[in-house]
């Protein structure tokens, strides 16, 4: 036997031989508690432990055989009789791993298992049926990459109409991932025009009730701007978007709110802090924009299936403006770019916004209403206007608006609440999420939308005969009242789950131009588009 096997075995003795010895005088020592163990071991304790070797050496051997590891090798026994072979390398010879003792062995027998390598967290990259994806084997961090772009084209009919185009609406690229079981994120690009940030936020979510968002995204105020760009199901918004807040910096500004989901998902909140100017935007006065809305499901938990989707909600919206900043009225430029129905005069003081939704969602059917207004003040704009009347406060600014959306699919798809439908049969490409239909047409779904927008400026006429705060020439701030309504019907193919055909044709009706010599007029504009997303 080679020396570190008996080395071993002088060591096992060491750890074996007195708990026999202890366990035979056991009767002994209890009886007397003074007589001392013998220090000489009999020939029977000889021959006991020389049959707990034997045990020793049967359970190295059992482990050998099952786990196939070999020992290292300061702790590798042979058998008593082994004979190496001269040419055979010594990284060849099998050899017999050593127990464990100790904790260890305790363990391995019945304790908590030992940590393999494999526990060791590393990336795992994958496919969850929309999106690919990397993530930690703790799924503590997740990173995903996403995208989309909308090509369109617009054909204009009418007199004094813009040319036709076509433009790459929106081309984005970004990713999106959680760090913890708490903690979401979102980077998006713009590449379609100069590369701009689009959104970039974290989501703190500690519990259902109350979460905080932080960064630069859509401000939580119209129902409209907070669908999914992607799940738009119309090329273009409704005309009545141009009063929503930050509607210049598609809807988005820096800043901060909590939000949150009550009574099982039956009441929605969100209560934000925002510049109010827009993408990547400096405030221009110490008020921040102030915005708050509020959403319910009165029956999402009922047994009624035809009211279980309906929802209504609100928004209030407060901000200041600043004359000295240039800062403007909202914009009359219709979403389709079809032409001005109101100009932009200066702003000064408080901005008041009020908005009222619904909407109704049954299988293939979807319903949705939403009014907002919005009162934007010009206290002292006087001098900032030509020919103005001084530092006189004019009345402010006035916008009224409203949108009705109806849509439905043919193909029995199910509508979901600021979500791609699932495709049941995809033309291209594979299966939606979940569906197995195999190929086909891919949905087709039928939409009809009915918006309108008004504009009202009071003016004033100063004549320093009559007013004498007003200056020495005589001025003239002329009073506007316009309005235009917009009808939009179409059909929207789905090829599959990532790829979408818009088809629209909107009949803009100017009723009061805001231009002097343009007489109220129909306008048709025929839009198609594209979208892919990843």
């Amino acid at each position: 036997m080679r020396w570190p096997s008996k080395v071993l075995v002088l060591v096992g003795i060491c750890f074996l031989a007195p708990a026999p010895l202890i366990y035979a005088q056991n009767d002994e020592l209890s009886a007397t508690q003074a007589r001392t163990v013998s220090s000489a071991a009999t020939e029977e304790e000889v021959a006991q432990l020389r049959q707990e070797v034997a045990d020793l050496k049967a359970i190295v051997q059992e482990l050998v055989r099952t786990t196939g590891r070999p020992a290292p090798a300061q702790t590798r026994l042979m058998q008593a009789n082994f004979v190496p072979d001269p040419e055979q390398p010594e990284a060849a010879v099998s050899p017999v791993e050593a127990p464990p003792s100790g904790i260890d062995a305790l363990l391995q027998k019945g304790g908590a298992p030992q940590k393999e390598a494999s526990d060791t967290p590393h990336v795992i990259p994958g496919w969850n049926g929309e999106h690919f994806y990397m993530k930690s084997s703790d799924d503590n961090f997740t990173v995903m990459p996403i995208g989309y772009f909308n090509a369109q084209y617009n054909f204009y009919k009418g007199d004094g109409a813009p040319p036709a185009t076509f433009a790459i609406q929106r081309a984005r690229v970004g990713v999106q991932g959680n760090y913890g079981k708490q903690l979401d994120y979102l980077f998006l690009f713009e590449s379609a025009s100069p590369l701009t940030i689009r959104d970039a936020y974290l989501d703190f979510k500690p519990w259902t009730s109350f979460n905080i968002m932080g960064g630069q995204y859509r401000v939580p105020f119209s129902q409209e701007t907070l669908w999914l760009e992607t799940a738009y199901e119309f090329n273009s918004l409704s005309i009545s978007a141009v009063l929503f807040p930050n509607a210049t910096g598609a809807f988005r500004a820096p800043g901060v709110d909590i939000h949150g989901s009550l009574a099982g998902g039956r009441a929605q909140y969100w209560v934000g802090l925002f510049n109010g100017q827009g993408l990547l935007q400096n405030g221009t006065t110490n008020e921040p924009e102030v915005t708050g809305k509020v959403r319910f499901f009165p029956w999402k938990q009922t047994g009624n299936n035809w009211l279980n989707g309906f929802a209504l909600g609100g928004s209030i919206e407060h901000s200041r403006s600043k004359a000295l900043s240039n800062e403007l009225s909202f914009s009359g430029l219709m979403t389709d770019n079809a032409y001005n129905f109101f100009p932009q005069m200066r702003i000064n003081g408080g901005i008041q916004r009020y908005n009222g939704f619904f909407s109704w969602i049954k299988g293939p059917w979807t319903v949705r209403g939403e009014y907002t207004q919005v009162l934007e003040k010009r206290t002292g704009i006087g001098s900032f206007v030509n020919g103005g009347v001084g530092f006189n406060t004019l009345p402010g600014v006035v916008g009224k608006g409203a949108s009705g959306i109806v849509t439905y699919f043919l193909t029995g798809e199910s509508t979901r609440d600021n979500a791609m439908p699932s495709i049941k049969h995809s033309l291209i490409g594979p299966s939606s999420p979940g569906e197995t239909g195999g190929p086909g047409w891919g949905a087709w779904q039928l939409k009809f939308r009915y918006s309108w927008v008004q504009g009202r400026a009071a003016g004033a006429t100063c004549d320093a005969f009559t007013i004498p705060a007003c200056p020495l020439t005589p001025g003239i701030v002329p009073t506007y009242t316009d309005h235009t309504s917009q009808i939009t019907a179409g059909i929207n193919w789905y090829l599959n789950y990532w790829v979408l055909v818009r088809s629209d044709l909107n009949i803009d009706q100017l009723v009061n131009p805001s231009t002097q010599g343009i007489l109220p007029r129909n306008y048709f504009v025929f839009l198609e588009g594209i979208q892919f997303r990843f």
